[in-house]
């Protein structure tokens, strides 16, 4: 009976976990992948409003695809901020070079080592302009500040970074891309937090095995960084490196006022 229970269990691991992780692995393959960093196309992806004909405020966070083999599994995710009236937006976001938060290294819609941004969240109008100070105080706050705190994985990473604006500023209702490897990294040991939408809470060992539930993230089992999980919100199911594979998403919705 255990014999039997336990083959059931390796079965739905892998149809569950592995199997979406090769046709992950097999597409990028197929797509292929810059020879190094600076073949890459780093360039503006032309997404991102025109800054000098919106005065109001904007708040944008973006995720694209990870470089090279690190895309299999998880995107690279920032954030993008615009006071009202401002000329520009000031992009944040971690790297593993360098000083770990960066402050517009990049266009703010950038290419991601040649793959294009989607905006995953936005804020515009008063209530945008209403927590911008309160990211700016996140951004500076974040943990992990120092050089050579970053770690791909489980992490700190890029994810883990704009995770915890998410938390630290609950009014965005920020749901994260399910791919984004980092997201639950809460620190090192058992560690429980707010989700980073601010609507439910999650428990995490080390970022590498937790469970997350919320009323934007729906369920979320995470084993080794990588999500499986039940969207209610956006009718859908999260599978590991694919993403959120959802009949409606509300991840990418604008909200005006």
């Amino acid at each position: 009976m255990q014999g039997d229970m336990l083959k059931k269990l390796t079965l739905w691991f892998a149809l569950l976990f592995c199997v979406p992780i090769t046709l992950m692995a097999a597409w990028s393959a197929a797509m292929g992948w810059p020879d190094n960093w600076h073949s890459a196309d780093w360039s503006s992806a032309r997404i991102a409003p025109n800054p000098t004909g919106n005065r109001e405020a904007i708040i944008q966070v973006y995720a694209a695809r990870a470089g090279r083999w690190k895309g299999v599994f998880s995107v690279h995710s920032w954030v993008a901020i615009k006071p009202e009236g401002a000329s520009g937006f000031t992009r944040y976001d971690v790297v593993g070079w360098g000083s770990p938060v960066r402050q517009n290294g990049y266009p703010v819609d950038g290419m991601w080592y040649g793959n294009t941004p989607e905006i995953v969240h936005e804020i515009r109008g008063e209530k945008a302009q209403s927590l911008v100070a309160k990211i700016d105080s996140a951004v500076r706050s974040y943990p992990h500040y120092q050089r050579g705190s970053y770690r791909a994985w489980p992490g700190p990473n890029s994810n883990t970074f704009v995770a915890w604006i998410g938390r630290q500023v609950p009014e965005l209702g920020l749901e994260m891309p399910p791919n984004a490897v980092g997201k639950d990294y809460l620190g090192e040991g058992l560690r429980i937090s707010a989700t980073p939408s601010g609507t439910g809470w999650q428990i995490s060992a080390w970022g590498l095995i937790g469970l997350a539930v919320g009323l934007r993230e729906g369920i979320e089992i995470n084993i080794l960084g990588a999500t499986l999980g039940v969207d209610f919100d956006d009718l859908g199911v999260k599978l590991p490196g694919i993403g959120c594979v959802c009949l409606s998403t509300t991840a990418g919705s604008v909200h005006i006022g």
